[in-house]
């Protein structure tokens, strides 16, 4: 069989499917939590600003440490940094659990409990800074270049996979199972993962050439710069995530709008990925990679347009559609972007390119976190939700007018160079 033509090709390949399973693993705990930290802080302070502080707290050194990640990936090996992050990733569950406890015990105000939080999470996005850039670039490393869509497309099923089963799990484990047992079960995913890790074949990795740091660092912004389809194609993921994404508000919806509780939260916050893991199932066998540029703006063209629909919404099932939508759509957008990262930096640049994305794209949905909690504060619900959705289709309009000769790029004509 042509494996281009064989929807399974990259699973084929042990170790690629080692990370698959361990990225779905992560995904798995990091939602996990996430629905319990929201959820809980929310029912406690019944303020939204709370749930943006959560995301500008993990974004704040995620986006300081990005760009070092990034030269450690390229300068190191991938594989025992990414042990490293793991390793100290699984005491943080249970730091939140026992903050938690003692608050519940009456033994610390509100107050220390949020700032308890934000610093745990501050841990993570610190972890995170290190740990993407990575994982990111190992990829590559673990297929033929012939299959990176392929490879792509199912590194993204695994993610989906996560948040549709994480948030659904989270919610029910916290209405019928409480925060601890919860809390207990995401440190339990992560020591899987570190397990996961520890089982690669060791392998070594092409270096960077200089042992000027602030040269190295630099690299990665002047390949994006002049590389025009990547750098655009970040931009618009950056700016889509940043005012469309409406994640961080759903507690709010879930509680005060359509008050379908903790369950209904988890299933809120799964029904993007059910949208996108049927969409990655399909782009298994179609790729979404001829007419790349045109397909991405389109796709988020729809995701703004969905996000709005959902903002008008006070049906369960409108909801999970709308939401579904968004997430279809961005999965499209989600493929074409890993591929282009792919196939155009060079093997010895992949690392800092990819912590370069990570600190505008990764970062940005926890930047989008705060806006949108900021927004709800102050605008409402409802309207912030609207106005992410126009600025995101404002944003694709401007794209689509500054980027025509992007039309034209033939990704999979590169991918075959």
């Amino acid at each position: 069989m042509n494996i281009q033509n064989d929807a399974f090709a990259a699973l084929r390949y042990r170790d690629f499917s080692i990370v698959t399973i361990n990225q779905f693993c992560l995904t798995l705990a990091i939602l996990i939590q996430e629905i319990i930290v929201a959820y809980s802080l929310y029912q406690i302070t019944k303020d939204p600003l709370t749930l943006g502080l959560i995301g500008l707290a993990e974004a704040i050194p995620f986006i300081a440490l990005s760009l070092w990640g990034g030269y450690f990936a390229d300068r190191f090996n991938k594989q025992i940094i990414m042990k490293i992050c793991l390793f100290f990733s699984v005491p943080l569950p249970l730091v939140l659990w026992l903050l938690f406890h003692l608050h519940g015990l009456g033994h610390i105000s509100v107050s220390f409990l949020s700032w308890g939080i934000y610093a745990v999470i501050f841990g993570l996005g610190t972890i995170r800074g290190f740990y993407n850039p990575s994982a990111t670039s190992l990829k590559p490393f673990l297929i033929p270049r012939e299959l990176y869509a392929n490879g792509a497309t199912w590194t993204t099923i695994g993610w989906q996979s996560g948040v549709i089963i994480g948030p659904m799990l989270g919610g029910f484990m916290l209405a019928y199972l409480g925060r601890e047992t919860s809390l207990f079960s995401v440190a339990a995913l992560l020591a899987i993962c570190f397990i996961l890790i520890n089982l690669l074949h060791k392998r070594n990795f092409p270096k960077i050439e200089t042992d000027n740091i602030l040269e190295s660092l630099g690299e990665g912004f002047r390949f994006i710069w002049k590389t025009k389809i990547v750098l655009w194609a970040i931009s618009l993921d950056l700016a889509s995530v940043l005012f469309g994404g409406v994640i961080a508000l759903l507690p709010i919806f879930a509680e005060d709008i359509l008050k379908v509780g903790p369950e209904g939260l988890g299933y809120l916050r799964a029904a993007p990925s059910i949208g996108a893991l049927i969409t990655m199932i399909a782009l298994t066998r179609f790729p979404p990679t001829q007419h790349a540029w045109r397909n991405m703006l389109l796709a988020v063209a729809g995701f703004g347009i969905f996000t709005i629909l959902f903002a008008f919404s006070n049906n369960m099932w409108l909801s999970l559609f709308a939401l579904a939508m968004t997430g279809a759509c961005d999965s499209i957008s989600v493929v074409v972007r890993q591929t282009i990262l792919q196939i155009f930096p060079p093997e010895n640049m992949r690392g800092r390119v990819a912590a370069v994305n990570g600190m505008f794209v990764s970062s940005s949905n926890e930047l989008g976190a705060f806006e949108s909690g900021l927004a709800a504060k102050y605008l409402g619900t409802i309207t912030a939700t609207i106005f992410g959705g126009c600025m995101t289709l404002v944003v694709v309009t401007f794209c689509w007018i500054k980027t025509n000769d992007l039309f034209k790029v033939d990704i999979t004509r590169s991918s075959e160079d």
